[in-house]
């Protein structure tokens, strides 16, 4: 398995050099990075041995990341994917670092229960040193908040559940 501080600076590296992509396989793990204005940026595959939930034998290289299932996993499957069916999700564009305020000190910018429209600030992501606004494009009231204060989150992971009006 790929470490993070490994993925980050093999991302400089590309950033830097005239490469588009890079794939590299190790211990069974997949790593594929093509820089900005491709389908995808980043893509980890993690080896079949770490999943701890059934996943199909071929995956294409578009597919959603593996990071998303296993966290989904620790909390009652049951209710989140009831309770998630019925909610809009607020999904990441990109890979990045999540942070729920605009700096260490500040009050994040939505909480449970907090109304928002399409143009509402909910968070940061972070992206080779750049901090990234997203806004909800939605109108509603939060109802969950899916990940952590500093989380990495992977291209199309589930951010926020949001009771659209």
């Amino acid at each position: 398995m790929f470490k993070l501080s490994e993925i980050k600076e093999l991302i400089k590296l590309v950033d830097q050099t005239s490469v588009e992509e890079l794939e590299i396989e190790n211990e069974g793990s997949r790593l594929h990075i093509r820089k900005p204005g491709k389908s995808e940026v980043v893509t980890v595959q993690p080896a079949p041995v770490m999943h701890t939930y059934t996943q199909p034998a071929a995956i294409p290289a578009q597919s959603a990341p593996q990071a998303a299932p296993v966290q989904e996993a620790t909390a009652a499957p049951e209710q989140s994917s009831a309770a998630s069916n019925n909610y809009h999700k607020i999904t990441s564009p990109m890979v990045g670092t999540f942070y729920s305020s605009p700096s260490p000190e500040a009050a994040p910018f939505v909480k449970v229960g907090d109304r928002v429209n399409t143009k509402s600030v909910v968070c940061i992501l972070e992206a080779m040193k750049l901090m990234n606004e997203l806004e909800a494009e939605v109108n509603g009231e939060i109802v969950e908040i899916l990940v952590s204060n500093g989380q990495l989150v992977e291209f199309g992971q589930p951010l926020f559940l949001v009771k659209a009006d």
